[in-house]
């Protein structure tokens, strides 16, 4: 399957140009892949660049939006085609399924179940050169974690874990933040903040074409009213 690059929600051309002229932070090329025990491929001869701002992999269920999500990180290697990530380019990815008890179960980075998000916030903060304080205060606000922070993480909600996680994506200041079905979960306000938090994002990659951050999102829908700066459709 090849997948389809759908750029609707289009912003001003200026803007466009000037982040499309930007360097990508992370590139394939030709990637084909088959997941193992599947009859043909999941991508052949995908291209892709994934550039400072918002980009969406949009498609329905086993279209491989966390499969490519895995292969940015470099979880999963395709079997053919080149991939390219800048030197540098920090990459973040609080992927809720890797947490203890998840379907991958790995841990790697994420809150243990004793963990408090406000202790394992502190760890974050000095794992990431690039973190952002302020960011993390005003995302802790937007999604209403201010009565969690100082609760274990095995008394939380599936919906409240996946707000830690976001908030601490968003504040990393990495160069790539990689969002698996964001809106898993969350509470109506939550997801109306999470929409806020994108178009800001894209806002300010088209308004200031120095900016490094690229957020990927790999969703059903196009969590109506974000402005994405592209938008990958890999089929229903």
């Amino acid at each position: 399957m090849t997948a389809a690059f759908d750029a609707h929600r289009p912003v001003p051309s200026t803007a466009t140009a000037a982040t499309n002229a930007a360097p990508a932070l992370w590139e394939c090329r030709g990637l084909c892949h088959v997941p193992p025990g599947a009859d043909g491929h999941l991508f052949a001869g995908l291209d892709l660049r994934i550039l400072p701002g918002t980009t969406l992999l949009r498609g329905g269920d086993g279209r491989g939006k966390t499969t490519l999500l895995r292969i940015i990180a470099g979880e999963v290697l395709p079997q053919a085609g080149t991939v390219v990530r800048t030197e540098g380019a920090a990459l973040c990815w609080m992927n809720p399924r890797a947490m203890p008890g998840g379907a991958l179960d790995t841990g790697h980075g994420l809150p243990g179940e004793p963990q408090t998000p406000q202790d394992w916030w502190a760890e974050q903060a000095a794992r990431w050169p690039q973190w952002n304080a302020e960011a993390l205060a005003a995302h802790i606000g937007g999604f209403g974690l201010a009565e969690h922070a100082g609760k274990r993480m095995e008394q939380l909600s599936t919906g409240t874990r996946r707000k830690v996680l976001l908030a601490a994506g968003f504040a990393s200041g990495a160069a790539m933040v990689l969002v698996d079905e964001p809106v898993s979960g969350l509470d109506r306000p939550s997801v109306g903040y999470l929409r806020q938090v994108l178009a800001e994002v894209s806002a300010k990659a088209f308004a200031a074409p120095a900016c490094r951050q690229a957020v990927v999102v790999a969703h059903y829908d196009t969590l109506g009213g974000v402005p994405w700066g592209r938008v990958v459709d890999l089929g229903d």
